[in-house]
């Protein structure tokens, strides 16, 4: 996998994917930036929660479950000191579907978190993160 930054100016930058898709990310004002763009962590946190949302809907969608809509909500924390690293992260996961079975609800949120997430298990190494579910009928 690839992926291009280019600068643009002050702390405004355009990334790159390797599938052609770019994204703007920007500083905060008191950083010099236009506040024009996500910031770098943002998308840290954004990546992780596609990458676990990819993996429960999946492993529900196999397991037969009827699901109709998936929603992530992810709360973190930061170190005070430089690097700023997250240091907590709780992914809370809001699951729609008529009939779901809760024991495959937390197996998918299980195994996404300890086995296919690779985003998770990378952010892992310097965040205690947590995961909660929520099952609604439609």
């Amino acid at each position: 996998m690839k992926a291009r930054i280019k600068w643009v100016e002050q702390v405004t930058f355009l990334g790159e994917s390797q599938s052609g898709h770019t994204v703007v990310m920007d500083g905060a004002p008191e950083s010099g930036g236009r506040d024009i763009g996500m910031r770098p962590m943002e998308l840290l946190l954004l990546g992780m929660g596609g990458c676990t949302s990819f993996d429960v809907i999946h492993i529900l969608k196999k397991s037969r479950q009827p699901v109709t809509d998936c929603v992530v909500e992810i709360s973190a924390e930061r170190a005070e000191e430089v690097p700023r690293v997250f240091t907590r992260i709780h992914v809370h996961f809001i699951i729609t579907g008529t009939g779901l079975k809760e024991v495959q609800v937390e197996r998918a949120v299980k195994l996404s978190a300890e086995k296919y997430c690779s985003a998770s298990l990378m952010l892992g190494k310097t965040a205690t993160i947590t995961h909660d579910y929520e099952i609604r009928e439609p």
